[in-house]
Formats: structure tokens, sequence, C-alpha cells
């Protein structure tokens, strides 16, 4: 039989509350500092140990003063069960969401530096954070003395209804982690669809890609369109492209005097324009006898396709400015027309047969 409550008893109760507070607040102070220390380290996994116990230490402070709290106050047997397994599921809570936030941000940095640009995929943050959630609310419920295999059971036979209802859900789903998986997209990349749209892959999501055009805009694009689409990478298998100016000039030019000028401006392009790419020897390639002029392609390289609008201006520009220069010509194009007299070049009238009169 329990023994009555006395001040004694809620003095003791009230000092471990009071104590476990105080440590808890005594933690984050040095865990903040320690946190301040592990930042300037070169290892890494000394930020995430400390991340890890700046939440965890202060709430485990906190759940072992309301402990012996509860400890110090002449509760029932049930009573006493009920703190501990209220102290526990909340240490699992904060353990669980501790987690959840931790490895998500570990997936996110490696995705990062496996695919080697700032954007990130947020899809496997998401499934990771999904997953390591779930497994806390099943513990959860298993200290709570709530059996998990009837809920797994019913997981496993509504399983293809849920499928089923979300079909299109679960397909782009596994869309984008078909996509991320097999490299075929990487967030950074330039991208462009058959269907016309381009622009950077910003990120790739559970249910959709996001891609931002050059103009800042925003092309939402389901996962499984753009893994069913055809599409042009222009950043894999390598960032740096080639691209072409078509030029003509005048049957009367010395096509070596041209050839060179052209190629020594290309050349100062390269060296001096931001985005062009300075190891990269231009080259000019003559295929065509048009009908006012010779032409000829002009090809240059570029670091990433958004830098080739800036690289061809500039070419243009300088080998504009260079042809006038050295009296090269650019011909417009020419047509000859001849104009007869009334009367002249038409055909003759078909004159009617005696026959028919």
């Amino acid at each position: 039989m329990n023994r009555d409550l006395t001040l004694h008893d809620v003095v003791v109760a009230g000092i471990a509350v009071a104590a476990g507070l105080a440590a808890a607040l005594v933690l984050r102070v040095l865990l903040r500092r320690l946190g301040e220390r592990a930042r300037r380290t070169r290892w890494s996994g000394d930020d995430i140990i400390v991340d890890v116990l700046r939440t965890l230490a202060p709430w485990g402070a906190v759940a072992a003063g309301v402990a012996a709290a509860a400890a110090a106050l002449p509760l029932t047997r049930t009573a006493g069960q009920a703190v501990n397994q209220v102290v526990t599921v909340l240490m699992i809570l904060v353990a669980t969401l501790t987690a959840a936030r931790v490895i998500g941000t570990l997936v996110r940095t490696v995705a990062q530096s496996r695919s080697g640009v700032a954007g990130s995929a947020t899809i496997f943050v998401n499934i990771t954070r999904i997953a390591v959630l779930a497994m806390g609310f099943l513990i959860v419920l298993q200290t709570l003395g709530i059996s998990i295999a009837p809920l797994l059971t019913a997981l496993g036979v509504g399983g293809l209804a849920i499928a089923l209802a979300l079909k299109d859900t679960l397909a782009n789903l596994f869309a984008g982690v078909h996509i991320l998986v097999s490299k075929t997209v990487q967030p950074g990349d330039y991208i462009r669809l058959s269907s016309g749209e381009e622009g950077y892959v910003v990120d790739i999501n559970w249910r959709n890609t996001v891609v931002e055009q050059l103009s800042n805009n925003l092309v939402i694009i389901p996962n499984a369109k753009l893994a069913g689409t055809n599409m042009i990478n222009f950043t894999q298998p390598e960032q740096k492209l080639s691209v072409t100016v078509q030029v003509g000039v005048g049957y009367d030019s010395d096509l070596e005097r041209v050839e060179r000028i052209t190629l020594d401006v290309a050349a100062s392009v390269m060296k001096d324009v931001t985005g062009a790419v300075p190891d990269h020897e231009p080259a000019v390639r003559f295929h065509t006898f048009g009908d006012s002029r010779i032409g000829f392609t002009v090809i240059l390289g570029v670091g990433e396709f958004s830098d080739k609008y800036r690289v061809k201006h500039e070419f243009i520009k300088r080998l504009h400015q260079r042809y006038r220069a050295e009296d090269i010509r650019i011909p417009a194009p020419e047509r000859t027309v001849s104009l007869l007299p009334a009367g002249q070049g038409l055909l003759p009238q078909p004159r009617a047969s005696a026959d028919h009169l």
C-alpha cells in the first residue's frame, strides 16, 4: 500500500525536475561552444556528433529529472509505469526526429557530392526521412504495448489498393529514383526535351522535376514524362561543348587569308571572353558555294550551354570589325531580275482551226 504524499516528497520531486532543467541549460551552452570549435576542424564527423548531442543531451537531462521526480513521489505502480512510459516515448520521438534530420542532411550532402553541383535531389532526402520516421513510429507503438503485427499485415493487404489508387504518384516516384540512380539527369544539368522545354535542372523531388529556364521561369515536369521522352543533356558526359557560327564571304575573297584572320579572331575570343574555353582550338570549315557567297562554319568552345550566347555575341562583333578593317566583304544575297517589254515573252494564243468554224 502506498504511503501518503508529504511535503518532503514534493520538495525532492521539485528539486529533481529543477536539476534536470538546469542540466539541460548547461548542456546546451556547453554543446553550443563545442559546436563552434567543431566547425573550425577539418573533419565533418565532429559536427554531426555535436549536432546530435545538442538535441538529445538536453532532452535526456529533462527526461532524467522527470523520472527521478516520479521515483521520489509515492505513486502507484500503474502511475509510475505510465510516467516511465511517457518519458520513454518522448525520448524515442526526440531521437527519431533527430535521426531523420541528421540522416537526411547526410543523404543531401552525399547526393550533392556525387552530382558535383549546388542543387540537391530532395527525393532521396524525403524517402530517407519517411523511412526513419516510420521506424520510430513503429517503435513507439511497440513501447506503448500496441502490437504492430496486425498493422503490418493490414498494410500488406491494403498495399495493392494503395498502389492502384496512387498509380500516377508511384510512377513519378519510381521514375525519379530511376533517373537519379541511372544518372541520366542530375541537378545542375542543362537539358532540352523533344517538346521544346529547356533549362537547368534545379531539383528532382518525389513527384516532378523542376527546370529553370534562362528567363528565370520554372518548368514543372512530371518524373514519368521526363523518363519517357526524348531529351538532350548538354551537360553530360562533359559540361564543355562546341558551338558553331555560320559565316559567308564573297567569291572574290582569298580563302586562305579569310581562314587565317577568322582563326585569329576566334583565338582571341577564346582567351579574353568569360565563359569561353581558353585551351580550345577553334576551327574553320568551308562547306557551301552559295548564291552570292562562300559559306563556312566557325567552331568555338564554351564552358557550359548558357555561355554560348556571350561567346557568339563577342565573336560576331569582333569578326565584323576585323573584316571591315581587312576589307573582307560579307555580301548580302543578290538576285537578278529581268523585265521584258509588254507583250514579249508570252505564249502565243492558239488559233481556232477552220474545221471548227
